[in-house]
C-alpha cells in the first residue's frame, strides 16, 4: 500500500469537511493485518460540544447487513448447515418453498415489501407478516434489496438455530474475540459516546433519478420496500437510544470505522478470526447481478454483501469497491461505506454523521475508495 494513496485519501477526507458539508467523520484502512490508517475530524453535533474522535460511536443504517449476514453464516456453518441449505429446513414458515439461503441473503426471495403491516420493533409481528406474504418474484426471477425485511429474515434462523438474537450472537462469537467496538444492540453504558445524526437534503434533480422518482411514488415496489416493515423511518428517530439499543440487523449497527474496516479483514481471510474459509468464501463470492427491482439499477450480491456489478464482458460498471472484481462490503444509508478487497488485502471503512442522500455511497466516500487503489 503506497504512501501516496493514503495521502491522496487523507486529501479528499479534509477537503469533504472544506467543501462538502461533512460535520463528524473516521475514516479507517487495514492493510494485510494493520491498520495503516485511522483518521477523525469534526464534531458529533452541530453546537459543537464533543469533538468527533476515532473512538466516536456512530449508527451505520446498512452497512449493519455484511456484519449480520456474517453472524447467520457462522452460526449454520455451526451446526452443519449452510448457504445451500433450504431455508424451510430451519424455518418451516418460510413462504418461499425453494428458497435456499443463499437465495435470501442476496435479495432473491421476493420479500422486500410485506402487505401485513407490522412493526420494525416486534419481531414476531414481522415474522408472521412475512410468512403470510405472497413472494413479489421467485429465486431465478431477479432480484431487488430487501432494505428492510432483510432484518427479520436473518435474525428468525439466528434465533431458531442458537436460541439467541442476532446481536447478542455477533458480540460472542465476532465481535468480542477480535475486539470490535461495533454492536448490533447497543448497550446503555456505550450511549454517551454516540454521535447525532443530521439529515441529507434533496436537490430537485435527485427528486427525477430512476430510484427517487420511484421512491416518491406512492404504491411503487421502491416506497413499499423502504417502508415495510413500519416504524424508524426518520433521522431523527435513528438519534433515538431505542434504536441502538433495538438490535435491528438490517440497520441498527452501531460502531467505530477502524471496527468496520477491521471486520472486513476478517471477511477477506486478512486476519484470524471466527469467520472459517466457507463463511468468508459466502460473504464474497457473487450469488445474482442485473437489474435491481428495489434500486432500479444494477446491482450484485453475495450472501450478505454488496458487489459491484458488471457488464457483458465482465468488466465493472462501477467501482464502489475499488478496481478488483473480487472486492464486496456494504454500504449504509446516508454515506456510511465499508469493504475488503481480498486481492490486495486492503479493507476500508468510512463513518460520519453529515449524512447525504443516497441509497449506494456518495462522492465523499467514493472519491476515497478511488484514492486508495490508485
Amino acid at each position: 500500500m503506497s504512501p501516496s494513496a493514503l495521502g491522496e485519501l487523507l486529501s479528499v477526507f479534509e477537503e469533504n469537511f472544506r467543501t462538502r458539508g461533512e460535520l463528524g467523520a473516521s475514516v479507517s484502512v487495514w492493510w494485510r493485518g494493520e491498520e495503516i490508517l485511522s483518521t477523525a475530524q469534526g464534531w458529533c453535533e452541530k453546537e459543537q460540544l464533543r469533538p468527533w474522535t476515532a473512538d466516536t460511536l456512530v449508527p451505520v443504517y446498512s452497512a449493519t447487513k455484511g456484519p449480520s449476514a456474517a453472524t447467520l453464516l457462522l452460526a449454520l456453518d455451526a451446526k452443519g448447515f449452510g448457504p445451500d441449505t433450504p431455508v424451510r429446513e430451519i424455518w418451516p414458515g418460510f413462504p418461499v418453498g425453494e428458497a435456499t439461503f443463499a437465495h435470501l441473503l442476496s435479495h432473491q426471495c421476493g420479500l422486500a415489501a410485506l402487505d401485513r403491516r407490522a412493526q420494525v420493533w416486534d419481531h414476531e409481528e414481522v415474522v408472521a407478516a412475512i410468512e403470510a406474504q405472497v413472494p413479489a418474484w421467485r429465486p431465478g426471477q431477479g432480484h431487488g434489496y430487501h432494505p428492510r425485511t432483510f432484518g427479520a429474515l436473518v435474525e428468525e434462523p439466528v434465533r431458531r438455530l442458537t436460541g439467541k438474537t442476532l446481536g447478542a450472537l455477533w458480540r460472542e462469537k465476532i465481535a468480542e474475540p477480535l475486539g470490535l467496538e461495533f454492536w448490533i444492540g447497543l448497550p446503555e453504558a456505550q450511549w454517551s459516546r454516540v454521535a447525532k445524526l443530521y439529515p441529507g437534503k434533496a436537490a430537485a434533480e435527485d427528486l427525477q433519478s430512476g430510484f427517487y422518482r420511484e421512491f416518491n411514488t406512492e404504491g411503487t415496489l421502491s416506497r413499499r420496500a423502504f417502508g415495510s416493515p413500519r416504524g424508524l423511518h426518520s433521522v431523527q428517530e435513528m438519534n433515538d437510544p431505542k434504536a441502538w439499543s433495538s438490535g435491528l440487523p438490517a440497520m441498527g449497527g452501531v460502531g467505530t470505522a477502524s471496527a468496520l474496516a477491521k471486520f472486513y479483514q476478517a471477511a477477506i481471510g486478512a486476519i484470524e478470526s471466527p469467520l472459517n474459509e466457507k463463511v468468508r468464501h459466502a460473504l464474497g463470492d457473487m450469488q445474482v447481478s442485473g437489474d435491481d427491482k428495489v434500486l432500479i439499477q444494477p446491482t450484485a450480491f453475495s450472501c450478505g454483501c454488496q458487489l459491484d456489478p458488471l457488464d457483458a464482458s465482465g468488466r465493472k460498471i462501477r467501482e464502489l469497491y475499488g478496481p478488483s472484481t473480487s472486492a464486496f462490503g456494504h454500504p449504509g444509508a446516508g454515506g456510511s461505506h465499508a469493504l475488503g478487497d481480498p486481492e490486495s488485502g486492503v479493507s476500508f471503512a468510512y463513518v460520519m454523521n453529515q449524512m447525504e442522500l443516497s441509497v449506494l455511497p456518495g462522492r465523499k466516500s467514493v472519491d476515497m475508495v478511488q484514492a486508495l487503489f490508485s
